[in-house]
């Protein structure tokens, strides 16, 4: 048999219409990962999503980090000297195949940037979803610190800064103010 037999056969056999249609969407999918806009129609006009999206750098990278520090208030009133967490791991190189627990420091690194964004368009962040989760976070990091007794409350600040770029100086974004260690339940669930 030749080749034109084959694809002949490839075409027009049993299977034809899966493997043409596997075949598009190889073709779309490759096509689809190409820097220039003009390979973007193929994804426009996908209504179910079915093309992926795996370009390698995110259309708009982070240039900065992020750091969260924190300061303790105890029973006397007394305020701890401010206190960063250490949310970045040093890196393994078999972290370079499996990196679950990256998906911490994603999570974190998400959360504030949406708090960041509500600063931003002069909204008081206090009292929103991403503030709440990153507050009980922040919690849970101080109740599992070390030598860490009698607090009353906690206060937490974020920090953005370059990274290894040390011109830059680390600029403070937000300051929260002072958040009950075991805050009251809320209403809601008072009732029940």
């Amino acid at each position: 048999m030749n080749i034109t037999a084959h694809l002949r056969e490839a075409l027009t056999g049993p299977g034809a219409v899966t493997r043409l249609a596997g075949a598009a969407l190889l073709v779309t999918t490759l096509a689809a990962q190409h820097p220039n806009p003009a390979f973007e129609r193929a994804r426009e006009k996908d209504l179910f999503s079915l093309v992926p999206n795996w370009k390698f750098f995110a259309p708009n990278p982070a240039t900065h980090d992020y750091h969260y520090l924190y300061r303790t208030l105890d029973e006397n009133r007394t305020t701890s000297p401010w206190i960063e967490l250490d949310l970045i791991q040093n890196r393994k190189m078999s972290q370079a195949f499996w990196f679950s627990s990256r998906r911490t420091e994603k999570a974190v690194f998400d959360i504030c940037t949406a708090i960041i964004k509500n600063i931003a368009k002069g909204s008081d962040p206090t009292g929103t979803p991403p503030f709440r989760v990153l507050s009980e976070f922040i919690r849970r990091q101080i109740r599992d610190a070390p030598n860490v007794t009698d607090v009353r409350g906690f206060q937490f600040a974020v920090v953005r800064a370059a990274g290894h770029d040390e011109s830059e100086d680390p600029e403070v974004l937000y300051v929260s103010t002072y958040q009950a260690m075991n805050p009251a339940p809320p209403v809601f669930l008072r009732a029940a």
